[in-house]
Parts: structure tokens; C-alpha cells; sequence
């Protein structure tokens, strides 16, 4: 499934789910008006197609004791990039990395118990195979979290 291939049906379903993560399917089809098994198969179909993140995005990293959240810029040996993505997959404090257009060859989003061992953190992922040079700036506060509601309601 493209994830552009939500229909007014599925979005409906994402929009009660993002009102209550955890309501049980039978719930969501009751508010619905749907039927148990087309609500269970969307939301199969859906997770399938990678329309869904994964659950444990929905788990706060400070419930973890990883209250220091930071962004880590890194600059690559292209001819190293797999051996670099392999490594930073092997480092817990990574959340995640993306590979943005630009001067930055990767941006990696990081969790630190404190700022000590945030830069223990930026240390293993300077070290990593590949990476030449990295910048850490430190995440003071979430003003906007991530979000999709509006873009669900929009419909477009």
C-alpha cells in the first residue's frame, strides 16, 4: 500500500486510533459504525504496507531513563555508508537516522541519561566506521511533537 492510498474509510480508522491508541478493534468498529473484521484487516493491511510506526515509538525515552534527547549531525565516507548505518544501528541511544538533502550526510536523533553521557554517545557515533566528523546539538524541549491528526482530517 502507498501510504497516499488512504481512503476516507481507512483515514477514519487512523483518526479514532489517534484519539485512543488502545482502544480494542471490537471499540473502534462499534464507534465506527464497521464491521470487527474490516477494521482488523485495514489495520493489518495498513501495518503491512508501512502506513503504521512501529508501537514503540508511542514509549516516551525519559520513561527509560533517556531524558537528554539530542540530534547528531554526521559527515560520511560515502564508500563507507552501509558499514556506518551497520554500526549506528548497534548503539541503543540511536532513535533514529535520516539522510537529509544538503550538507549533512546523515542527522541522527539520539537519547542520553545526561549530558555526560551524551557525549559518551556522540563518542561512539564519531567512532563509528565511515563517519569523518559529526556536530551534536542538544534538544532543550519539545514544542511540537510528532503529529499526523491534522493531516489525517485534511484528507488530502
Amino acid at each position: 500500500m502507498i501510504r497516499s492510498q488512504l481512503d476516507p474509510t481507512d483515514r477514519r480508522i487512523l483518526l479514532a486510533l489517534d484519539e485512543d491508541p488502545r482502544a480494542p478493534i471490537m471499540v473502534l468498529a462499534q464507534r465506527l459504525g464497521l464491521a470487527r473484521g474490516t477494521v482488523q484487516s485495514r489495520l493489518e493491511r495498513m501495518a503491512a504496507g508501512g502506513v503504521l510506526r512501529a508501537n514503540s515509538t508511542r514509549v516516551e525515552a525519559e520513561a527509560l531513563g533517556r531524558g537528554v534527547t539530542a540530534e547528531v549531525s554526521a559527515e560520511l565516507d560515502q564508500s563507507q555508508i552501509d558499514a556506518a548505518v551497520a554500526a549506528l544501528r548497534s548503539i541503543p541511544e540511536v532513535l533514529e537516522c535520516l539522510a537529509p538533502a544538503g550538507d549533512t550526510d546523515l542527522l541522527i536523533r539520539v537519547v542520553a541519561t545526561s549530558p555526560d553521557d551524551l557525549y559518551r554517545v556522540s563518542e561512539e557515533i564519531r567512532l563509528c566506521p565511515g563517519i569523518r566528523r559529526t556536530s551534536t546539538r542538544m534538544i532543550l524541549r519539545t514544542v511540537i511533537p510528532y503529529r499526523t491528526t491534522a493531516l489525517l482530517a485534511e484528507g488530502g
